[in-house]
Formats: structure tokens, C-alpha cells, sequence
């Protein structure tokens, strides 16, 4: 093989390299090979085109902010392998970077050479101060996995996508079994621009997230990345505790039960079949005891599960709703879509 030569990325490399390449690895890799492209933020004098995706894991496509820098590898004028690295405004602490290497130019340093200019050219991304961490999300026992290892990429987070099938929970009957006399039910569709829900959402990506911690996510900001119709949202619906009065038992509660549980679902592709599984992103009040949170969610799980499948992504951090899905995986009555999907960071 020819010695390499390494250049900035230029018009058309993607059609290229697609076709060089075939078919990506997972969806992460996908999604990674979206934000190949020209140099973006600082003098590059171009924005750089990230977009936001549904689900409570921090993802490749954690909108980007506006810095990015991609080296493209060349073999005798042909474009073979490619790197990009960016940040964004979700999770500012780690740069996102992605390197493809076609595979018979595999496992001759081109990959690692990659690596290394991106390296150097991250230490020059805002607020970096000269040493840029980095982060990236393979699929478990694939190629990119081995090579994050390699360079000496860790497991921060392990998630899963995981579909419940219906029925699989028994369903739960909650407060007395009838709300009689309760003019505040326990479970509630709520509008998805709901100010309550927002902040609910917001503050548990905050804290499932503490591995890796989020910029401050205000409730219009929450409502943007997970509850908008750019996101996708479709609907919610929140499990509430009993309302109480603070007159005693026999005065009507002027207000509704405190939110203890949501699921937000996302609205699935046009062509997708009427029975085929909603994508919901189900979190609790993070305030509630460790035993009432996974209650809540256990019982929202099998209210929105009662007839329908329902595909969660389940990380490790998001140890309530873990609580619920573990022993559905181990009975069989819940299957793991896929390979685990590992972000890993230096």
C-alpha cells in the first residue's frame, strides 16, 4: 500500500467513502457518518449541522454547537478513511469524535494516524484550554469497539434497546382502585409542552447522566431536545401519587397529586406497520426514594405496555427503570434489540 496522504475534507468525499465503505456498523456509527463534513466554528466560517435525537442517552447526535474538524485519508488520490471531531452544547465536557477506516486499509495505522490529527486539531476547540477529552459510541464486539480499546477509550456507559413485550408486567392497580372521591386520577395524559413535565424530564437526564454531566438544562431547553415535535414527540402520559389536602382528609385537594413517573413516546416512521413497538423514553421524579421510584416505573411500565410493545433504551445509570426490565430480559418476556451500545471516553 502506498503511503497516505491526509487533507482537510472536501465536497463529494461522502459519496466516496459510502460507497467505499458499504454499510455502517449500527446506528451510531450512522448517525456518526452524518457529521463527516467541511471544518466548522472558529475560522473554518461554516456551521456545523447537528441534530437532536429522541431517548434519554447521550448520543453522536447531541446537538452540535458549532466547532467540528474532519481529516479525510487518501490512497493514490482516492479517499479511504476519514475522522471527525466535534463539540456540543448538551454535554460540553467531551468532544464527540468518529474515525471509518475501509476495511482493507485496516490494521495499518491509518486509523490511529486519524485518531492523532484529530487530537491535535481538538485542542483548539473552545474552552479545551489546550487538552481536549474525547468521547465516542461503538457497538460491543465490533471492530470500532476493539480500536477504542486499544487507544486506551474506557467504558463510561453501557445502554441497551430493549423491547417490552405486551403484558409482560401484570397491571398494576393503583391508589385504592377506583380514585372514588379523588378528582385528580393517578394517571394522566399531559400535553407535552407541559412546564411540569419539562422540568420532570429535564432534571432526570441530568441525573442519569451525572457520569457524563449535561450543561444546565432549563425547561424550554428540555422542551427543544426531547418533548418538541423536531424531536418527535407523540404524547405523554404521568403516573401521579394520591392528591392530599392540606385541610385534612375530608377537604377536596385543590391541587393534583405530585408527578412521580412519566413516558414520553415518539412518533415512529410514516411506513411503519400499526402494531409495530412505540419508542418511549420513561423516567421518574428523581426527589422520590430509590424502592417508590422503580414502583412508579414499574407500574407506568405495565400501564403503557398493558397492549402494545414498547422499545426503551435502557442505560446502566437509569438504575429504576433497570429495575423493572432486568427480570422482564431474564423471564423471556422482554428481548435486547441488538449488540450493547458502549459510549466510551479517554
Amino acid at each position: 500500500m502506498a503511503e497516505l496522504t491526509y487533507r482537510p475534507w472536501r465536497e463529494g468525499d461522502d459519496r466516496l467513502l459510502l460507497q467505499l465503505w458499504g454499510d455502517a456498523e449500527g446506528a451510531a456509527a450512522a448517525q456518526f457518518r452524518a457529521a463527516l463534513g467541511p471544518d466548522a466554528g472558529a475560522d473554518a466560517g461554516q456551521a456545523h449541522d447537528g441534530a437532536a435525537s429522541p431517548g434519554a442517552g447521550a448520543s453522536p447526535g447531541d446537538a452540535a454547537s458549532g466547532w467540528s474538524r474532519c481529516v479525510v485519508a487518501e490512497d493514490q488520490g482516492i479517499p479511504v478513511a476519514a475522522g471527525v471531531v466535534y463539540e456540543a452544547t448538551v454535554h460540553p465536557q467531551r468532544l464527540w469524535a468518529y474515525v471509518e477506516v475501509a476495511r482493507d486499509h485496516r490494521r495499518a495505522g491509518v486509523g490511529t494516524e486519524l485518531l492523532r490529527r484529530l487530537r491535535e486539531a481538538a485542542a483548539s476547540a473552545p474552552g479545551m484550554a489546550g487538552r481536549a477529552r474525547l468521547r465516542s459510541k461503538v457497538a460491543d464486539g465490533t471492530p470500532g469497539a476493539a480500536f477504542a480499546r486499544a487507544r486506551g477509550f474506557t467504558v463510561r456507559q453501557r445502554s441497551r434497546e430493549v423491547l417490552v413485550r405486551p403484558g409482560a408486567l401484570k397491571l398494576p392497580v393503583f391508589g385504592d382502585g377506583t380514585d372514588a372521591g379523588d378528582s385528580s386520577p393517578l394517571v394522566e395524559d399531559l400535553a407535552t409542552g407541559s412546564v411540569e413535565l419539562s422540568d420532570a424530564v429535564a432534571r432526570y437526564y441530568t441525573e442519569v447522566h451525572a457520569w457524563d454531566p449535561p450543561a444546565p438544562i432549563s425547561v424550554g431547553r428540555a422542551q427543544q431536545l426531547f418533548l418538541s415535535d423536531a424531536a418527535g414527540a407523540h404524547g405523554a402520559v404521568v403516573l401521579r401519587a394520591p392528591a392530599t389536602s392540606a385541610f385534612g382528609a375530608g377537604v377536596s385537594p385543590a391541587k393534583k397529586g405530585r408527578l412521580r413517573a412519566f413516558a414520553v413516546s415518539y412518533a415512529g416512521p410514516a411506513t411503519a406497520a400499526a402494531d409495530a413497538p412505540s419508542e418511549v423514553l420513561l423516567g421518574h421524579e428523581t426527589r422520590l426514594p430509590p424502592e417508590d421510584a422503580a414502583d412508579a416505573v414499574r407500574g407506568l411500565l405495565a400501564l403503557i405496555a398493558y397492549q402494545h410493545p414498547v422499545r426503551l433504551e435502557v442505560e446502566d445509570s437509569m438504575t429504576a427503570l433497570r429495575a423493572a426490565v432486568e427480570p422482564l430480559l431474564a423471564a423471556g418476556l422482554a428481548d435486547q434489540m441488538g449488540p450493547d451500545q458502549l459510549t466510551v471516553g479517554d
